[in-house]
């Protein structure tokens, strides 16, 4: 069952990298003998948002990566209105990316910061009792650490992944960026996840010490 799970998930990645990186690639570059090269980037990324419109109306319903997609392409069209040149539609990505970064970090300054308000939501199932007794761990000192700590990671990792694209726009050609660019974005957020897994599994140990304490 996990094994089959397991598979689920690396074809499903599989597919999005080759939905979202290649098709474009290779989308771009056949258009370019017949449309500028603007026109051209800018029919390539409708792939992915057409592949994620499909999910909606299958599904009706949107995912995270669709709506990410979504917004990206609104803000391709602003670009274009805008007269945007042909770096400022692959920065797009990058922009929403960074955006959600500095959503992260601003949340520190709130009394319960965005990782907090995704855990009770994932952890709990929606169940009043694991709601309330994750709700409760709140009150120790070690738990608000971990949950900023974590807040702050993720907005970093997302700030970062945004400045590396956003530098090989301006170094790489449009193929060779439109190839790395999905490599770039699954390798931070890989990391990142690997890296709360690793940290979650390490902090709740502590945090059952301290609550068995008490």
């Amino acid at each position: 069952m996990i094994l089959s799970s397991k598979r689920k998930v690396i074809q499903s990645i599989i597919v999005s990298i080759l939905i979202n990186g290649v098709v474009p690639v290779v989308v771009y570059n056949l258009l370019l003998d017949y449309f500028t090269s603007f026109v051209s980037l800018l029919l390539a990324t409708l792939v992915p948002l057409l592949d994620n419109l499909y999910h909606i109306v299958k599904y009706r319903k949107f995912d995270a990566f669709g709506l990410f997609m979504l917004t990206g392409f609104i803000l391709s069209l602003m670009a274009f209105l805008l007269g945007g040149s042909e770096k400022l539609i692959l920065m797009r990505e990058s922009l929403v990316t960074g955006i959600l970064g500095l959503i992260f970090i601003g949340s520190l300054f709130y009394s319960k910061p965005l990782i907090y308000h995704f855990a009770i939501r994932f952890s709990s199932n929606d169940e009043p009792d694991q709601k309330s007794k994750f709700a409760n761990n709140w009150e120790f000192s070690y738990f608000r650490f971990v949950i900023r700590l974590m807040t702050a990671v993720w907005g970093i990792a997302l700030l970062v992944e945004a400045v590396i694209k956003t530098i090989l726009v301006f170094e790489l050609s449009i193929s060779a960026f439109l190839a790395v660019s999905q490599i770039i974005f699954y390798s931070v957020l890989g990391v990142t996840i690997l890296w709360t897994v690793i940290y979650r599994r390490y902090a709740k140990t502590r945090l059952d010490l301290l609550i068995n304490e008490k």
